[in-house]
This record gives C-alpha cells, structure tokens and sequence, in this order.
C-alpha cells in the first residue's frame, strides 16, 4: 500500500513505525511543522497517496479538513479519537462531509504508542462500513500488529473517545489514593456508562467487550502511560486543568469529549454519571473527593 501518515505526534509516529515495518508498503510522513523524520514530505505530496491515515487531535479535525484536504479520491483511516465539543459531532460525521463513508475507516484498540515504537505485541481493530477497505488497512499492518476487522464504526468511535474520560477518572481514584476497589469499580461502571451511550446512537453491545471497547479501556485507565489518565492524577492533586495540560505538552483527549459528552447527555436525556463528574472537575472546579462522594451515593 502507499500509505501517508498525516500528524507526526506520539500516535502518528508510532503508526507510521508500524506501516513502515511491513515491508510491502510505501509510508511517507507529514504534520503542520517539519519533523526530522525519515521520508517527511510535503502535505501536497502526502495527500496523492491512496491510502491516508489522519493522527490528528479531535477537536482539530474540522478546521484541518475544511483549510487543507483536497479530494483525490483517497481512503483514509482515522486515528483519532474523540468527539467535537462545539457540535456534538461524531468524527465519522464530520468526515463523511468532505468523503464518502465507504472510503473511511477508524483504528482502535488498546495501544500505546510508545509501546508499538519498540515493535511490542498488539491487537487492534479497524472498522469500517466497508468491510474490504478495513482489510486493506488490517493486512497491511506489520507483523507484530495483530488485525481485526468490525463495521461497526459508531461503537468504536464512541468507544475510543470515551474510555478517555474513564481514563481521567481513573487517574483521580489513584491520585486520591482509593485503592484498588474504587478503580476497578469506576473503569467497571465506565464500561456500562459507554454502553448505555453507545447503543443509544445504534452501536452495538458487542462491541464494547471488543479490544476497542474493554480491552483499550482497562489499558488506558490504568496507566501513567496515558495522557488522560495522567490528567486525572493532576485533578487529584488539586492542580488546574491549565497547569496540568502544560505539563503533559500534548493533547488530552479525554478533555475535550468529556465536554461533548456533557453537552450531549442534557440535549438527549443521557444518563452519564461518570462523565458528568468529570466534566464538573475539570470545568467547574469541583472538588475531586466530593465528586467521589456523589457517585457513591
């Protein structure tokens, strides 16, 4: 495949590792700032290619595609995770305005990208309403990446975006010290919560016992290694949500979808309880330990 990586931050660079390592593709790399990588390009040359993959964060995705994707007739597999704070949208709805949805596709599982950097062993899925441009993008993984094909694109979007926001919860249960108990319980709850979300815009339950589902949840959730998790540590310490964001240097995910989860929650009458107190914590200061009182009772 001639593939070319859009965004050259953590999750892009270690995509690019990956499809660079079969070595039946042809990968090229570019981002809004030169990187020294090998095989950067330009993103005019970068958007000839017939297959793409976007590692850019959510809630930049709708500028980007309107100021700087030209229509080739390309595919492209999304790499991001998340929804759009401003509009509730799903990413596949905000894509499916500039391509049609039988040349899109999503990736999603539990991987780290420092992790798929060192060629450690992975599974991930990819989704897609086409079923043969999922298994393109899955047989061109490298040897080390175990492939899945799904097309149920909405419950790996939902899925990937809001095991995010359990994520932060997470990082509060470690950070305030609850133990074990509490953050096996939240990331338990966190999984119906997600359901409940998902099969009320047409996912399917399956799906969130998938490695898109439980399987990147409980990584994610639990792991200084991810950004969101790392978030809520912050919380816990009654640090702001500015200071913790500047520390980390990079996006938090979690961040913006817990907002977009909040919005949507009051205009549809979801039951999202997690989620809310996250959206309290990080918005509205509220205290960390109070929220933890509330969900208990």
């Amino acid at each position: 495949m001639n593939i070319s990586i859009i965004g050259a931050g953590k999750w892009g660079e270690a995509l690019y590792h990956a499809y660079s390592s079969n070595k039946q593709n042809s990968v090229v790399i570019t981002s809004r700032k030169y990187r020294d990588i090998k095989n950067f390009v330009s993103l005019e040359e970068a958007l000839k290619r017939e297959f793409l993959i976007i590692a850019i964060p959510a809630q930049f995705i709708r500028e980007w595609l309107e100021n700087n994707f030209i229509d080739l007739n390309q595919n492209i597999l999304v790499a991001s995770k998340g929804i759009e704070t401003s509009s509730g949208a799903f990413l596949n709805e905000i894509y499916s305005n500039f391509i049609p949805n039988d040349r899109l596709a999503f990736i999603s599982g539990p991987s780290f990208a420092s992790e798929v950097k060192l060629s450690l062993p992975t599974a991930l899925i990819i989704s897609s309403t086409n079923q043969e441009l999922a298994q393109s993008y899955s047989n061109s993984l490298p040897k080390f990446i175990k492939g899945y094909i799904s097309s149920d694109v909405i419950g790996a979007e939902v899925a990937g975006a809001y095991k995010n926001v359990i994520a932060i919860a997470g990082g509060v249960c470690d950070g305030l010290n609850l133990g074990n108990n509490a953050r096996a319980a939240i990331i338990s709850r966190g999984l119906v919560e997600m359901s409940r979300f998902g099969e009320h815009f047409g996912a399917k339950a399956e799906t969130f016992l998938s490695l898109g589902g439980a399987g990147d949840l409980f990584l994610t959730a639990s792991s200084k290694l991810s950004r969101n998790y790392r978030v809520g540590l912050g919380i816990a310490q009654n640090k702001t949500l500015d200071e913790i964001l500047e520390e980390l240097g990079e996006v938090a995910e979690g961040v913006g979808t817990a907002r977009a989860l909040d919005k949507i929650s009051k205009e549809q009458n979801i039951y999202l309880p997690i989620a809310r107190e996250i959206y309290l914590m990080l918005d509205c200061g509220k205290n960390p330990q109070k929220s933890v009182n509330d969900l208990l009772s």
